[in-house]
Formats: structure tokens, C-alpha cells, sequence
């Protein structure tokens, strides 16, 4: 019972991980039907300004701040920097090509991710850096189940439970929201109703990168180590959730995280770690041949 406690705690907070980067590339396929291959980039992005924006304040050997506000103010550069490189992909990789075919920003998209990639390579080097959080935060957090729960994977499991109600309010109860499900439906509609289809595109792109650059310090505080290639990896994973749950769909690209992060944890604890992707995987074979359009998908309207 302990060992099943503790990897459910691990699967939830690994899940929320891949949920915060599925909802972005659920929003933005559900806007314009794109598949942002270099989202995963976005998301080491992220997590390298958290690492800087802590060896600025002091850590992670004595902190100039507070711990909780060198974790916030981690929380909110990688965010901000994040959303700003998705703006930036978006104007400069993809708009010049929205009314090509989809080959085209299919393409733009992995020459995105790998120039990313190079470009951190070429900045910082290919010496992996870690958060190290055990130096600044190694309190006691609450006993379940026998279990002693790590604090830091309560705080990472909080945040993605707040930004995923959060981005959900956001698209449901705000005008920014009705602009981007109006121009998600029909996008010509949406211009002769005055809405300013640019813009909505463009906070679209800034709100799944900053989802992506949260999720990028969260696994810094969990896993401690960063890398340039780190993106790669969970931008798979991050999109075979969104394709699990059902692309396009903000619902299914929650519960497809989480269940991918369960089952890589409870593959690790019971199976071996050198199956967990494999299962992964295998689990978005099934779900494509039984449910083409994931579990939470709805069957798309086809205009005439």
C-alpha cells in the first residue's frame, strides 16, 4: 500500500506535468489546426530562465529571498519568457505560412524545435544544470497512507491543478475565450463579427507557452536536472496526452496527462522504468485504433 500511495503520487504529479504541456498544444491545434512540434522546445526554455532567474537570487546554495518568493518569481519569469518565444514562433514561423498547406507549418514547426535546440546548446553549453531543491527546501511534508509525501510534488501537483481550473475559466467565462472558440469554429465568421483574429491567435500562443514554461520549472523542482534536449522527450509526451484525451479537447487533454503520468509511474514502480514510455506508447496505439479521436474527442462538424 505504500509503494502504490507513493506512485500515485508520483503518476499525478508527473501527469500534471504532461497535462499543462497537452493544453498547449491542444489550444492551439483547436485554433488552427497546427501541431506546434516545437512546443517541447518552449518548455526548456522554461525551465533553463526558472534555473537562471534562481542563481540570481542566490540559490540553490543561500537564497538572497525568501524561498517561496525565489519560487514564485521562477514561476513568473519562465512563464512570461515562454509566452513571449510562443508569440515570437508564432509571427515569424507560422503566421507567413497560415494559408499554405499543412505540410508547410508542419515543417517550419521541427525546424523551430531544432534551432531551439541548437541555439541553448550554443548559449549555455551542453553541461546539464541542476535546481538542486533539496538545498533551499527539504521540509517535512504530510504522512498518507504511511507515505511521507514530498512537499515539492504537493506544491507541483497544486499549481497544475490551479492553472488547469484557471485556463478553463479563462476560456469559458471571458471574452478573450468566446473570441478564441468563435475563431477556433469559424475563423472567417469570426472576422465579419469584428473580432480581431491576430490578436486571439497571438494570446493563444502566449497562454500555451506560458502553460509550457510552468511545466518546465515544475520538473526542475521534481527531477532537479535541465538540459537542451530536455524538451524533446516530454513534447512527445506532452503530445501523445493531447492525442490520448482527445486533441483539441481542454478536458481530455487533462485527464490524457494524467493518465499517461500514471502509467509511466506505476510501469516504473511494478514493471521496469525501461517499459514506461514503451506502455506509453503502446496505450496511444489503443487508443487510436478503438477511439481515433481520443477518449474525451467529439466527431468534428464539417461545414458546407
Amino acid at each position: 500500500m505504500e509503494l502504490f500511495v507513493q506512485q500515485l503520487v508520483n503518476g499525478l504529479t508527473l501527469g500534471g506535468v504532461y497535462a499543462l504541456i497537452a493544453l498547449g498544444y491542444t489550444l492551439i491545434y483547436g485554433v488552427l489546426q497546427l501541431l506546434n512540434f516545437a512546443h517541447g522546445e518552449v518548455y526548456m526554455v522554461g525551465a533553463f530562465t526558472g534555473f537562471f532567474v534562481m542563481v540570481g537570487l542566490g540559490g540553490p546554495g543561500k537564497p538572497i529571498v525568501p524561498v517561496w518568493l525565489m519560487i514564485v518569481a521562477m514561476f513568473l519569469a519562465a512563464m512570461v519568457v515562454s509566452g513571449l518565444l510562443g508569440v515570437g514562433i508564432e509571427r515569424f514561423a507560422y503566421r507567413p505560412l497560415r494559408e499554405s498547406t499543412r505540410i508547410a507549418p508542419l515543417i517550419s514547426a521541427l525546424g523551430v524545435s531544432l534551432f531551439l535546440q541548437n541555439a541553448v546548446l550554443l548559449l549555455f553549453g551542453s553541461r546539464v544544470r541542476s535546481y538542486d531543491t533539496p538545498r533551499y527546501w527539504s521540509g517535512a511534508g504530510p504522512q498518507v497512507a504511511g507515505v511521507q509525501v514530498n512537499p515539492v510534488r504537493i506544491l507541483v501537483l497544486v499549481l497544475a491543478i490551479i492553472l488547469m481550473v484557471g485556463l478553463t475559466r479563462l476560456v469559458e467565462k471571458t471574452a478573450f475565450g468566446r473570441g478564441m472558440r468563435a475563431v477556433a469554429y469559424d475563423r472567417d465568421a469570426a472576422v465579419m463579427m469584428g473580432i480581431d483574429v491576430n490578436k486571439v491567435i497571438v494570446l493563444v500562443f502566449f497562454v500555451a507557452s506560458a502553460l509550457a514554461g510552468a511545466a518546465g520549472v515544475m520538473v526542475g523542482l521534481v527531477f532537479f536536472n535541465v538540459n537542451n534536449y530536455m524538451g524533446f522527450l516530454a513534447g512527445l509526451k506532452g503530445f501523445t496526452a493531447a492525442v490520448v484525451g482527445g486533441i483539441g479537447s481542454i478536458p481530455g487533454a487533462m485527464l490524457g496527462g494524467l493518465l499517461i503520468g500514471l502509467i509511466e509511474s506505476f510501469t516504473t514502480a511494478y514493471v521496469s522504468a525501461n517499459f514506461a514510455s514503451v506502455l506509453s506508447f503502446l496505450v496511444l496505439i489503443l487508443v487510436m485504433l478503438l477511439k481515433p479521436r481520443g477518449l474525451l474527442g467529439t466527431r468534428a462538424i464539417v461545414k458546407v
